[in-house]
């Protein structure tokens, strides 16, 4: 996910089936209820688990992400900057789909750990790309007029700086959080589960033997 977030996921506590299907013999696993994530960045809740690194991770990424480019749009229809708007839409555009999308995947336990690691990763990629072309817009495309006022210089040089400012955010969330840390932790925990229900599910192929045998050794006995 990337850097910003509405809302986090509750903590993701282990896995506890295996241990108590071990004392209930014989019932079907009850599947584990993935909770819905509020945001781009409730995936990495599972990484920084209600840390103050991750508290502090998760405004910063919301101010940068969300509400300031959502007041620099709003500030270019009050202002009449058409260029303003249409440099920063497709950023908060995107946001929003994978805010949806986010919540979808998780609120659905047909996915896998990885699958839904791969969807923030794949929009922060994609959202690189598209801040890329408002850095290009705001920095190549837009000029000052010579007898710029203090309060258009002002609004020029924050459009900069929050495009900026978003490039830095997510490169360094795709390439020092996404990509090496949090992916991994994916795969570790999908094949951690998968091979905790391959084990239980051995655990009882064998009582189930177990418990036939005996039956046949007390009519022999008798």
């Amino acid at each position: 996910m990337s850097g910003v977030s509405l809302a986090v996921a509750p903590r993701t506590e282990p896995d506890k089936t295996v241990a108590a299907g071990s004392q209930h013999k014989g019932r079907p696993l009850p599947q584990q209820q993935q909770p819905a994530v509020g945001g781009v960045m409730g995936s990495l809740r599972e990484i920084f688990q209600g840390s103050r690194f991750f508290r502090l991770y998760v405004v910063v990424g919301t101010t940068i992400g969300l509400f300031l480019p959502l007041a620099y749009v709003l500030g270019g229809f009050a202002r009449g900057d058409e260029h303003a708007v249409r440099s920063a839409t497709p950023h908060l555009f995107l946001l929003s789909f994978q805010i949806l999308t986010e919540n979808v995947i998780s609120g659905l336990s047909l996915f896998s750990p990885p699958v839904r690691a791969l969807v923030p990763l794949l929009y922060t990629v994609r959202r690189i790309f598209v801040i890329l072309d408002w850095m290009r817009d705001v920095w190549l495309n837009k000029t000052l007029p010579a007898n710029a006022h203090m309060k258009d210089v002002a609004w020029f040089w924050f459009g900069r700086t929050l495009a900026v400012a978003n490039f830095v955010y997510f490169s360094i969330n795709l390439f020092g959080f996404l990509i090496p840390r949090f992916l991994p932790r994916a795969f570790e925990r999908y094949f951690r589960e998968r091979d905790e229900v391959h084990a239980k599910v051995a655990e009882d192929k064998r009582s189930a033997a177990a418990n036939k045998s005996e039956p046949a050794a007390d009519k022999k006995s008798d």
